[in-house]
Order: C-alpha cells, then structure tokens, then sequence
C-alpha cells in the first residue's frame, strides 16, 4: 500500500530509516513472521455470484456450528470450515463472516477456511499511515520489537519505542502498546510502528490543554526534570518551565544542585508565561514563607542574637540569623579594639557568631547587626578608671604627624599631641617615641561619650622600661599588648 504519508509525518527521516534497515538487513517484515508473499484479493459478495478460490476473501454466513469448527455458507452450493480456535466468542449460527480461502478439501466436499488470514486481508485494506492501532509484541529481534495487530506482522525500531532510552527491549514482549502506523507499503508487505510517536502526540495534546488551562498565579506541584547552573526544569505534567536560581529560595542559592534534585517533587507559582515562545517562568520561593514578615518584632533594635558569617566585603560581613534573612555587619562594627583593613582579620566564612541588631528596614529588607556591641565595651566606665591629672602606663600603638597614639588596655587609646611630647621643642614624633614602646603619661581629659583620651608626657618621668621598649627589646607591656591583638583575631 503505498499511500501518501500522513503530512503530520512527512515520512521517516534518514536516521530512522537507516535503523529500520540495519534491523531488516535488506528482508522484509514478512520474511520476519516466515510468512509467503500472498496475493491480496478483495473480498466477494455472499450472493455466490463469482467462482470460489484459494487466496480469495469471501463473506459467508454461519449454518452450523460443533465442538471444532463452524458451517459456513460460501453461495451457492459452496460451504466451508472454519476452525474455532480462531474466534475469540463462539460464531453464532446467522453471524455473517468475511473469511479467507485457503484449500480445497475433496475428501469433504468442503472449503477449508480461515478467519485469521482474512482478518489479516482486510487490515491491510484500511491500513494508512499515521493510523492509531494496539499492538502485541511477540518478540525482539536486534534492531527492535517484531509486534503484530489484527493479524498484520510490524516492525517498531527500538528508537520508537519510549520517548526515553530503552535499554532491555525484552522486557516489552507479551505486552500491548498504542502505536501510530509511521509506514504502510502494502507491495512490499513492510509496516513500521511506533509507540513513541503516540507517546509524543497524547504530549502535545497534553501541553496544549495545560498551556490554554495555565496562568501566571498559578500554584502547582511539579516534577524536578533537569538541574543547570542557572536553575531547574520543572515539568508541570506534559510542559516544563524554569525556576531560575534567584527564584528557588529567599536565602542564597549558589549552586542549584545542593538544593534540588531530579526527581524531586515541588511546589512553584507560575510567575511570568510567553504565549509566542511558550517558556514559563516559575518561583518556588513565592510559595514558602518569607522570613522578612513581621521581622520587627522578631528581631527588635538591642536584641542579642546568634548567626553565622555567610559573606565578607570589603565593608563588611553578612550574617545570617536564619534561612532566607541575612543582615550585614559594617567594619565599623566588628571590633572595639582593632582598625581592621578587611574583615577577615577578626572573622571567617562559616563562623558562629553573637551579634546585636542595631536597625531593622522590612520596607528595604535590611537589617543591620554589630558583632563588637554584643561584647563588652572597653570604653564603659574609662571616666572612672583614669583620672585627671593621674599617671598611667601605656604602649604606643601608633604615630602620627600630629602626635603619638598610646594604648592604655585593649580598646582604649589617649592621644598625646606632638606639643605634649616633651618639654622642648620637637620636629618629628619619631624623635621622642617609636611604636611598640611602653611609656608613662598623665591624664589630661577624658571624653567617654566621644571615646577620647588626651594625654601628656611633659613633666612625667620615663623608667626604665620605656627604654628597653625604646630600643626595641620586648617586654612585658609588649607581649600583653601583642596577646591581646592575637586574641582579637582568634
């Protein structure tokens, strides 16, 4: 039969064709079922008008029936058998037949007959291509199935048999399958079926009802299909859309790998569609509870609260206080004692850490936290603890060109101006003291508030100490002080 192809078929591509081929080696699909070439006759009227002969189809009608095979009325004086294993239902006297011819038997004057060759004739009469039909499969062979359907042998290359890679096609025999007849050559008795150009038909008409159902809005469950750098496949039952990475969580996803897996069943929100295009835009976020709700009165303005360093800047260091709701830690507020130059000198990715809220922005979704004001300030209480006019030691920490820097303890610092270095007059700080040297100053105002200390060396006597530290021998001020930066970074 060698009708035109179904154009939503436009016949087998080349590749197809080659695997079709390899798998026949040249034969046909016949020659498969070790079945003979037989002519194809059309079938003829009951009236009995017209001589009867083998390999003809002919209608007949049932007269008698026993306990092997069935009477049938060929028109005129021709009568035939026809076996009963061949029916399905017993035939019922009256019950008219299209049945093919096979022999004549002399010995009974009869007609032997047969229904499955005729059933098999008459298929072959309607069979087109892109037709629907269920097939059997009775066996594997190397390049697919070798499947049959009323009574006509086809062939489904392995190729056509999922929309997916089939790697035992042994497990499909003994079962049925909805195939599209993909070629129907009747002169060459060659039949090509495929079960995954059905599978492929019923999901474009499965995509096409949930696309004209879909809309932006939606919440639907899903199936994770793929997973990319920049997001997942979702398949929505028959049409897959993208949640991208930004819309998968309300905290960082860096790699969509660690937080979804193919397979994985999950709930998205349809956020944009493209008729023209057909992509859809999905958000799994959308779906969860957002951390930033009531996030006031979660995390009021001096609470104290635990988090984890998540991220660090050159300004900063974001903490996370919990899933999808980080807050940042400007530099400023990471030490009471050190000048940091990155945030790395005190903390690290991964670290749990204490820290205070100092502002809450949910119309910005902002929060901001200070790490050193939920440890003790070294500045608490400095007015009482160093008194006008009183002498104290200390370590110079850093020189200027307007004066020196002198450390009191860890966090506290007294500025001694240039003019405050010494009773004569000087050029450069460095000409009087050296950093790391441990000298003695008096107090001359303390500004708690301002977290500022002037201090003055005029007048104060210098011991021994501050000579050693001066020629850059460590000693005892030195080594606190140094314990003290290291435990800062600790």
């Amino acid at each position: 039969m060698n009708d035109k192809p179904d154009e939503n078929q436009g016949g087998l591509d080349e590749s197809l064709q080659r695997e079709i081929n390899e798998a026949l080696g040249g034969g046909s699909i016949e020659e498969l079922y070790g079945e003979s070439d037989l002519p194809m006759p059309s079938a003829t009227p009951l009236d009995g008008q017209g001589e009867v002969r083998p390999d003809q189809v002919r209608r007949g009608r049932v007269i008698d029936v026993d306990s092997r095979a069935a009477l049938v009325d060929l028109g005129g004086k021709d009568q035939g058998l026809v076996p009963l294993e061949q029916f399905e239902e017993e035939p019922a006297v009256g019950d008219e037949l299209e049945l093919m011819v096979i022999r004549y038997n002399r010995s009974d004057d009869l007609w032997v007959l047969s229904r499955e060759g005729a059933v098999e004739r008459t298929s072959w009469d309607s069979l087109h291509e892109g037709q629907i039909v269920e097939a059997f499969v009775e066996k594997t062979n190397k390049g697919g199935l070798e499947v049959k359907f009323s009574g006509i042998g086809a062939f489904m290359p392995v190729s056509q048999i999922s929309l997916y890679r089939v790697e035992d096609p042994e497990e499909f025999v003994g079962s049925k399958l909805r195939c599209q007849v993909v070629e129907a050559d009747r002169h060459d008795k060659r039949v090509i079926v495929s079960a995954r150009a059905v599978m492929e038909l019923e999901a474009q008409q499965k995509r096409e009802k949930l696309l004209a159902e879909l809309a932006e809005g939606d919440e639907r469950e899903g199936v994770v299909r793929q997973v990319m750098p920049f997001g997942a496949f979702v398949d929505l039952g028959g049409i897959d859309g993208l949640v991208h990475v930004s819309q998968m969580s309300h905290e960082r996803v860096e790699d969509p790998a660690d937080f979804v897996k193919p397979g994985q069943t999950v709930q998205v929100k349809v956020l944009k569609m493209d008729a023209e295009t057909g992509r859809i835009s999905l958000g799994m976020k959308q779906v969860q509870p957002d951390p930033w709700d009531n996030v006031e009165n979660k995390y009021p303005t001096g609470l104290a609260v635990a988090g984890q360093i998540t991220r660090l800047e050159n300004f900063g260091a974001f903490c996370r206080l919990e899933p999808g709701l980080e807050g940042l830690i400007p530099i400023s507020e990471i030490s009471w004692t050190q000048r940091l130059r990155h945030p790395s000198d005190v903390l690290a990715v991964g670290q749990e850490v204490q820290v205070a809220v100092l502002k809450v922005e949910p119309e910005r979704r902002r929060i901001s936290l200070s790490f050193k004001q939920a440890q003790a300030n070294p500045w608490a209480g400095a007015s009482l603890r160093y008194e006008s006019q009183s002498e104290y030691p200390g370590l110079v920490s850093r020189i200027t060109e307007f004066g020196a820097f002198v450390e009191l303890e860890p966090g506290v610092e007294a500025l001694a101006h240039i003019s405050e270095l010494s009773d004569g007059q000087i050029r450069r700080v460095e000409d009087v003291v050296q950093i790391d040297q441990t000298v003695r100053v008096r107090v001359l105002s303390v500004d708690e508030q301002a977290r500022r200390i002037s201090v003055t060396m005029k007048g104060v006597s210098q011991d021994s100490e501050s000579s050693a530290a001066a020629a850059d021998v460590p000693t005892p001020a030195k080594k606190k002080r140094k314990k003290s930066l290291r435990g800062g970074l600790d």
